[in-house]
């Protein structure tokens, strides 16, 4: 597990250090972006950092009851623990809120990623939201763009 959780930080580390990179160079379109590509027909969240793909994770978006909105939008709000208002406490690890109460965050009911299955929100497996969530904290709410799509 340890190897595991240093090489992740060693991708976020290399994802940041590229994006200052890139900050720098003359003709750098995409610097110090970050675009996290929701498909919700596919399940997944696609996040690339400065134009690249560097993560691809499953995701459990919301269910036939409970629509989860499409458009691009900026985060609103970090919190790296949340509990809902509106649903009795849930807890809301890692939450990147984007429109009102909708917001990436962790789930632990990680069985049930890759189908939909929240109120809206778009749930990730805990490492990969607390992944998320620290790009996000580097980069900036200013420079990420979340993109749902059906």
């Amino acid at each position: 597990m340890h190897t595991a959780i240093s090489a992740k930080l060693i991708n976020i580390a290399a994802a940041a250090l590229t994006g200052a990179a890139l900050l720098f160079a003359s003709n750098a379109a995409h610097a110090n972006q970050i675009v996290a590509r929701v498909s919700l027909s596919q399940q997944i969240m696609e996040v690339s950092v400065d134009g690249r793909p560097t993560f691809t994770w499953k995701v459990s978006t919301g269910d036939r009851a409970h629509i989860t909105p499409t458009g691009s939008f900026k985060p609103t709000r970090m919190h790296e623990m949340w509990y809902s208002k509106k649903y009795d406490n849930a807890p809301m690890p890692h939450s990147v809120f984007f429109s009102g109460g909708y917001a990436v965050h962790a789930t632990y009911a990680i069985n049930r990623l890759g189908r939909p299955a929240s109120h809206g929100c778009v749930r990730l497996h805990p490492d990969a939201a607390a992944d998320f969530y620290q790009l996000v904290e580097a980069f900036g709410p200013t420079n990420t763009s979340i993109v749902i799509v059906k």
